[in-house]
């Protein structure tokens, strides 16, 4: 028995259209939508002037960073500002065209969409940004540098707050093109100007980013002093940006280092470190370097824990073993370190911190010395300290003196027997030390605990909400009242 056989008609593959396409062109048509879409989104913070939309505009762009190409870039721009329009043109110097895929992404992206209502000054921005970024990607820092100065010169001329995400942005990315081609100190003056301008403007990101920006110019050429001086007097306020925040405190952390200050030095730096996102890994780096070496100067040791992180072992390698010898008071390890990772460390711009540290060594040896001896003899003190200078006894016994004035030891000094006696040490509860070392974690506990309440975010107005609507039921009593009181008058008129 044949059993009847159902044919089917063969119905094209969905994706037989799609597969006729490069894949090439694929991908730039999807990244060209994703930038429409955040255009849309800036035009939108734009009219509701909402900069929060625009800065989450900024940080989906970083996203697409890797992808942008130059086919790309032309064919946003094409849809962003017009093919024939002015800023089209300004931009088209520092963008290659590309004739074989240009055509093909503008009609598939660009079909049917009307690019006048784009020309809002927040989209040319962003558009400068885009074409900023990709320059420096691309490595074309020349060109970045040039671009970047016609964009700033463009920037001047507006005056809306909200393009001061995507000014903040175009400032960062200013001076790094500047930085990177060996110039930075031609900017320093125009930088001065904006910050001045921004302070007008009562553009308080702008202020931030440019204080930032301005610091590592002068840190960049070791000028720490003016540095200081402009720090202490810009005006301040509350961090708008976390990263901006995380930065100068990174830079005043630096400075008071340099002005041995290293309580201060110490608080800022650790408080950068511990508030800088976890991807910014080279950023978190130099924060620890530089408080190890600044815990280091005040007489503390790190936990191992610090050197230890995921990421960090082998950056964080040569400071490990710098506090190594420290710890164990031992001066020639100490030069031997210094020696063998003194590339690193001259990279880092930290050998003056390290020159400073051989004090440091020799009074945790010292200590070490005094807690082990009752009573040892000048001469074999010098030996473990392993001091190699003409008279070395007599340096010994300089040091003791210094270090018992300055209570890092406690001891006394027979000078005519030349023998160091050490003191019983004492009950260290019996002391205020155990309090001042609660009340400065209680005081971080609470710091920290009021930090993320002001960080909460909370939509605007709620607390008047309901103030609002009693006030609107006693304005509507209010005006039936008056509505019945006039009615009753024209009744008594007629």
């Amino acid at each position: 028995m044949v059993q009847d056989v159902e044919m089917k008609d063969q119905t094209t593959p969905p994706n037989s259209i799609s597969s006729a396409v490069p894949l090439e062109i694929q991908q730039t048509a999807a990244v060209v939508a994703s930038l429409k879409d955040i255009a849309a989104l800036i035009e939108t913070g734009a009219y509701a002037k909402e900069v929060r939309r625009i800065a989450r505009a900024v940080r989906l762009t970083v996203a697409l960073r890797k992808k942008l190409t130059n086919s790309v870039i032309n064919g946003f721009l094409d849809f962003a500002l017009g093919p024939s329009s002015e800023a089209r043109a300004r931009l088209a110097a520092y963008v290659a065209k590309d004739d074989e895929h240009g055509m093909e992404v503008d009609t598939a992206t660009s079909g049917g969409q009307s690019s006048s209502k784009h020309l809002l000054p927040e989209i040319e921005i962003y558009c400068h940004l885009l074409v900023l970024i990709f320059l420096i990607d691309q490595k074309q820092f020349k060109q970045a540098k040039a671009f970047s100065s016609a964009s700033i010169a463009r920037l001047k001329s507006l005056n809306r707050r909200t393009v001061d995400v995507l000014a903040s942005r175009l400032y960062f990315y200013y001076s790094h093109s500047y930085e990177v081609t060996g110039d930075l100190a031609e900017i320093r003056g125009n930088l001065l100007a904006l910050h001045r301008i921004a302070t007008l403007r009562h553009d308080e990101l702008g202020q931030e980013t440019l204080l930032n920006l301005l610091l590592r110019n002068y840190l960049h050429y070791n000028l720490y002093d003016q540095a200081e001086k402009l720090r202490s007097k810009a005006p301040r306020f509350e961090a708008h940006s976390n990263h901006q925040f995380c930065r100068y405190l990174f830079y005043l952390g630096k400075i008071r280092t340099i002005q041995l200050e290293y309580t201060d030095a110490k608080e800022a730096l650790l408080q950068a470190a511990r508030k800088a996102p976890v991807s910014a890994r080279g950023f978190r780096i130099q924060c620890n370097k530089w408080a190890v070496l600044v815990r280091l100067l005040l007489g503390e040791i790190p936990e191992r824990t610090i050197f230890m992180q995921r990421g960090m072992e082998k950056a964080l390698r040569p400071y490990f073993e710098l506090t190594n010898a420290v710890r164990i008071g031992d001066l020639e390890l100490f030069r031997t370190v210094a020696e063998k990772f003194a590339t690193t460390f001259n990279t880092d711009r930290t050998h003056n911190l390290i020159v400073r540290l051989r004090h440091n060594v020799i009074r945790t040896g010292l200590r070490n010395i005094s807690i082990s001896y009752s009573r040892i003899s000048l001469v074999d003190v010098a030996k473990k300290l392993r001091l190699d200078s003409a008279n070395p006894v007599a340096d010994a016994e300089n040091i003791v003196a210094k270090a018992i004035r300055d209570g890092a030891i406690d001891a006394t000094l027979d000078h005519a027997n030349g023998w160091m006696v050490s003191k019983e040490t004492g009950d260290i509860y019996s002391t205020n030390e155990p309090q001042m070392a609660f009340n400065s974690r209680i005081a971080f506990c609470l710091n920290m605990h009021n930090e993320a309440v002001r960080a909460l975010r909370f939509p605007p107005n709620t607390h008047k909400e309901k103030e609002s609507a009693e006030k609107r039921r006693e304005r509507q009593q209010q005006e039936q009242e008056l509505a019945k009181h006039i009615a009753e008058e024209e009744d008594d008129d007629f």
